[in-house]
């Protein structure tokens, strides 16, 4: 009942219906309202207060990129205690939402068929960093036309270990998505690379380039992109996150933009559900302590 009479905010200044009022209609006397009103903040109203203002941090940090599970995620990373379902009623409480994503559009893939086996099999897991690659070509809209970029992700950490941007999505560009990601990754011998079946991917000049690295080529069905999912996944996120909530006057805008969120942003801050709510940076460095260690 004193909750009802506080966010009426009763003052006899500013309302029509008097305190006396409203406290016999209640059922309540006015010595204990006026008590209550003068009362501390219970244990729990502080800790919810200490809560929105963790939440809000976090929210802001990303962004407002985080839903729920994120936020809470990070919470415990930052040793504060709260359930995901608090989490998620005082973000609605705070209307915090979550950027959405934009319905997808299909159809930079030219498909070519070829004799490519598909190793994969929608498993994009692997227990060493090196050990399976997938990639893809997406386009940014800029105010000077598409910018490609081609990208390599690690499927044991989840990292971008290797992209690239032009004007155009011709063989060169993904050839240097992948010497990227041979250079800044050590990629083991005979790891997978998975991709679609892009013509461009299904190209001798590409074939040749995985060759010269000793990776083994996987492509999947033509059509299907839950065949290369994660791929798919990483641009569903750079678009909902960032692409799709910017304009770029050019396509050096765009590049350092997209660059920026790659290196800055998702290999080093973002948490991936994937890898126990970690940015996958920190997932490839406790790797590497652990064969240390070894």
């Amino acid at each position: 009942m004193y909750e009802f009479i506080e966010t009426m905010r009763l003052d006899t200044a500013k309302y029509a219906y008097p305190v006396d009022f409203m406290c016999e209609q209640l059922g309540v006397s006015r010595s204990g309202y006026y008590e209550w009103r003068t009362r501390p903040d219970s244990a729990t109203a502080t800790r919810r207060a200490h809560l929105r203002s963790a939440i809000e941090e976090v929210f802001a940090a990303s962004d407002g990129t985080y839903g729920h599970r994120r936020v809470h995620a990070q919470l415990r990373r930052q040793g504060v205690s709260a359930g995901p379902e608090l989490v998620r009623q005082l973000m609605r409480e705070l209307g915090l939402v979550p950027c959405q994503p934009r319905p997808r559009r299909w159809g930079l893939t030219q498909s070519s068929s070829g004799t490519v086996p598909d190793l994969v099999g929608r498993e994009f897991t692997a227990d060493a960093p090196g050990e399976k690659l997938v990639g893809d070509i997406t386009y940014i809209p800029t105010g000077e036309g598409w910018l490609y970029l081609a990208t390599v992700i690690d499927c044991c950490t989840k990292e971008v270990i290797g992209y690239a941007m032009d004007d155009h999505y011709q063989t060169p560009l993904i050839s240097r998505a992948i010497r990227n990601a041979a250079r800044n990754r050590e990629l083991r011998k005979n790891a997978i690379f998975h991709s679609d079946r892009g013509s461009n991917y299904m190209s001798d000049d590409y074939g040749r380039t995985l060759r010269d690295l000793r990776l083994r080529r996987s492509a999947g069905r033509t059509g299907i992109c839950f065949d290369n999912a994660m791929a798919e996944s990483f641009f569903g996120a750079l678009k909902n996150e960032r692409v799709s909530r910017v304009k770029y006057p050019t396509r050096e805008a765009a590049r350092r933009d997209v660059t920026a969120y790659i290196e800055f942003w998702y290999n080093r801050q973002r948490l991936h559900s994937a890898v126990g709510y970690r940015p996958p940076r920190e997932v490839h460095a406790e790797f590497e302590n652990l064969q240390i260690a070894a």
